[in-house]
């Protein structure tokens, strides 16, 4: 008789609900599912995913507590209006980025990325230090020379977050998940084109936020920093000029 320790399998039941909520979650914003309409009753889920009814309900906890059901005794569960879904959710992010059409995401992006970090850069030239500013050029360096669009995608995150953290503000340091998942999104639309064809453009672009954060000029890097999102927003949606 094989014996399966209780860690084994608690580490089982972990990875089939992260499935779960996987796929369910992909579904429902996708639309498969559309606001106010029921997902399937526990059982017929459980013959779906071929889980266990524990399973299950740990995956429409964790799928409730995205904003994206609601369950009602006797009722069943049903799917919330998009409006109250949370966006600030690395997950319920992913899966919007990974949409074949996501327009309104796009532009949601775009708006919400122009109010908090433009506001980041132009503290970080506040508080920016000479290490701060050797580390923002490297990455500027990285993203250059990068021959791999998997490294240039890493560099462009880490300048991003990094910028964020010199701002000196814990809520906008914070919010370094959204602005990943929005490279990731750029990142899966220009798979398509040739990334050396825009890398040094890019990094010359991200060149003048770090000249401006160490210069101490927070007009001059709010304003670059805008301009960068606004010229990713164009490729990913086809409107650059």
């Amino acid at each position: 008789m094989t014996v399966v320790s209780p860690d084994a399998r608690r580490a089982r039941a972990s990875n089939h609900t992260s499935s779960v909520v996987e796929q369910l979650g992909r579904a429902i914003v996708a639309g498969e599912y559309p606001a106010e309409t029921m997902i399937p009753l526990d059982p017929d889920l459980c013959e779906m995913f071929d889980v266990s009814r524990t399973v299950i309900r740990e995956a429409k906890k964790t799928l409730s507590g995205k904003g994206l059901i609601q369950s009602k005794a006797k009722v069943g569960t049903h799917v919330r209006p998009p409006d109250d879904w949370n966006m600030f959710d690395e997950d319920v992010l992913r899966w919007h980025s990974a949409l074949r059409s996501p327009g309104r995401f796009y532009d949601e992006l775009l708006e919400i990325r122009l109010i908090f970090e433009p506001a980041a850069a132009a503290s970080a030239a506040r508080h920016a230090n000479a290490g701060d500013c050797a580390r923002l050029f490297s990455l500027c360096d990285l993203m250059e020379t990068s021959d791999n669009r998997a490294d240039f995608a890493v560099a462009d995150y880490e300048f991003h977050k990094q910028v964020l953290r010199l701002s000196g503000n814990r809520f906008l340091g914070s919010l370094g998940d959204m602005v990943q998942t929005a490279l990731y999104a750029l990142f899966l639309v220009e798979g398509e084109q040739n990334f050396l064809a825009i890398r040094a453009e890019v990094a010359q672009s991200h060149r003048e936020i770090a000249r401006a954060i160490c210069g101490g000029l927070p007009g001059p890097a709010g304003a670059a920093m805008e301009r960068v999102i606004r010229d990713g927003h164009a490729r990913t949606t086809g409107t650059a000029g």
